[in-house]
């Protein structure tokens, strides 16, 4: 018997050392690109090798080329923080399990973007006006429709008050990332696409040639900034850290700081991040909320009960996505 409780002590010994041994599971960031996604890897990467030192634990990067594709990644739980638009955001909040802590702020202090239409400097089209004034000639380049300044801004301010459709008012809409949107009115294969100041900045860097070519005809109101959002399952101990490192990244006096200020330009135009939660992401659900609207009190439909019982869901829709933004008791 003495035998085979040593026999036992030994065996849960070695377990415990094996269990002690196990790698950690990696903390799984997913990253919005801009740009194409191995250039948003390379922005991002001395930030998240840092990330990685300082908490001893393993960072591992969910890079993907769309907008769907991180969408996705995030409702199959295979992301743990990420950085996203707000569109994107509000999905991630309202349907995904994810909570925002902190939001991007820019290098000149501002906490959020401008939606543009850029076409070529030598174009026909000098403002709104031209553009508007011939439904069916021009070509027209867009993001996917997550895409909050690539496609939801231009439509919710230009198109849809105006009872009009991006989708059908151009004679042809080609879908892509925003530089290469941009390339594509320089080259003279569309005549207007949809941009964001982000992109034209690193457009500008990149292609400083082809961007003086560029003339942007209409500026959006400024947007909110993307926001960083975290896995509401990660322990919370991992979260801790993971936040805290984030929110204090750029902030420390000195040398050190300066060092995390110059890693942080390395992403577009950021200069840090401030804490912010959900309700951050309310103006995102009210845009899609006016937009939705308005394409249903524009649209041809088989009977008004049809209408109304489209207008009655998309109330139902925002009531439940506003509710979800609110903050939830401790």
């Amino acid at each position: 018997m003495k035998w085979l409780i040593l026999a036992l002590l030994i065996a849960a010994g070695s377990a415990t050392a094996a269990s002690d041994m196990a790698p950690l599971t990696p903390i799984r960031f997913g990253i919005l690109p801009i740009g194409s996604a191995s250039e948003s890897l390379e922005q991002w990467r001395l930030l998240l090798e840092e990330l990685q030192k300082r908490l001893g634990h393993p960072v591992t990067t969910v890079s993907v080329s769309s907008y769907t594709g991180l969408s996705e990644a995030i409702g199959a739980q295979q992301v743990d923080i990420a950085f996203l638009s707000g569109t994107l955001a509000v999905e991630a909040v309202t349907h995904q399990h994810m909570q925002v802590f902190a939001q991007f702020v820019r290098s000149d202090g501002a906490r959020g973007n401008i939606g543009m239409l850029v076409v070529r400097g030598d174009s026909p089209i000098h403002g709104l006006g031209d553009l508007l004034a011939k439904p069916g000639h021009w070509r027209y380049a867009r993001s996917e429709h997550l895409s909050v300044t690539g496609y939801i801004v231009p439509e919710a301010d230009v198109f849809a008050p105006r009872g009009l459709n991006s989708d059908t008012f151009f004679a042809d809409v080609r879908v892509a990332d925003h530089q290469g949107n941009l390339l594509s009115v320089v080259n003279g294969e569309v005549d207007v696409a949809s941009s964001n100041n982000p992109d034209m900045d690193l457009f500008r860097r990149h292609f400083p040639s082809e961007a003086a070519q560029l003339n942007v005809i209409w500026r959006s109101p400024l947007i909110p900034s993307g926001v960083l959002v975290v896995r509401e399952g990660l322990a919370a101990p991992l979260r801790r850290q993971l936040t805290d490192f984030i929110l204090a990244y750029g902030k420390a006096p000195g040398e050190a700081g300066a060092r995390e200020r110059a890693q942080l330009a390395r992403i577009p135009d950021l200069g840090g991040f401030a804490p912010e939660n959900n309700h951050v992401l309310q103006p995102f659900v009210d845009m899609q909320y006016a937009l939705l609207r308005q394409q249903a009190e524009h649209s041809q439909w088989v009977s008004l009960q049809a209408q109304q019982a489209r207008l009655a869901q998309i109330e139902r829709d925002y009531q439940r996505d506003t509710r979800e933004l609110l903050p939830h008791p401790p």
